[in-house]
């Protein structure tokens, strides 16, 4: 990964709460994570199935719209998906 890209995660990872961050390719595998192996598997696969879903949904509302970002709150954590055509960003944020 390039150097920005690197910059930018390490400045995400920074902000109060943040669990972790998952960059997921295009066909849903991650490429980059500072979660367990089992954890970014389970977020990996889980986003890819939501980014798909939100994103139909999306286009049902507005057709000459697209999906930028998703954000999801539990009573644990809170997810925010950012999907890109290459790739998709994913960070969890704890709520405590």
């Amino acid at each position: 990964m390039s150097s920005n890209v690197e910059a930018s995660l390490k400045r995400i990872q920074l902000h109060k709460g943040v669990v972790g961050t998952i960059v997921v390719n295009a066909e849903g595998i991650p490429i980059r994570s500072d979660l367990d192996n089992s954890n970014t598997l389970v977020y990996a696969s889980a986003c890819k199935t939501l980014t798909l879903m939100a994103n139909n949904v999306v286009r049902d509302v507005d057709p000459q719209n697209e999906l930028s970002i998703i954000r999801i709150g539990s009573k644990k954590n809170e997810m925010i998906i950012a999907p890109h055509d290459d790739y998709c960003l994913i960070v969890i944020q704890s709520n405590e």
